[in-house]
């Protein structure tokens, strides 16, 4: 039996296309996998890893840009330790500043749902 999951399997456990995924092979964000016997894609325990975390990098808004840097930095070693944890909080900073603009968005969504709630007229006309 060959070791690895295959793509399907990579796609059912991580949600992510096999599209997305040789997308992410070719783009540089993933490293080649193994090959089975049979020449299908195998992959391995770090390549989840890198997927989940390639993934939250992703959803929190990170380019793909930023994303194959960070993959080239952990694909270099634990020398590049300094750089990912400066990149990383360069993110961090960005997600925190959208969440803090969010927060002001929910802010004025909240009012205008007590507004309309208790029923006050005084804004028919405007946004």
């Amino acid at each position: 039996m060959e070791t690895g999951y295959t793509i399907a399997e990579v796609s059912d456990i991580t949600g992510l296309t096999a599209h997305t995924l040789r997308y992410y092979e070719r783009a540089g964000l993933l490293s080649p996998p193994g090959r089975g016997s049979n020449g299908h894609r195998r992959y391995v325990e770090s390549d989840l890893g890198m997927l989940r975390i390639l993934t939250r990098l992703k959803a929190t808004g990170m380019t793909i840009q930023e994303m194959r840097r960070y993959a080239e930095l952990c694909r270099s070693g634990a020398a590049t330790f300094e750089a990912r944890r400066v990149l990383l909080e360069e993110h961090r900073q960005q997600v925190l500043d959208r969440i803090a603009a969010l927060r002001g968005d929910l802010e004025l969504i909240e009012s205008k749902i007590k507004f309309y709630a208790e029923g006050d007229t005084r804004d028919l006309a405007g946004p």
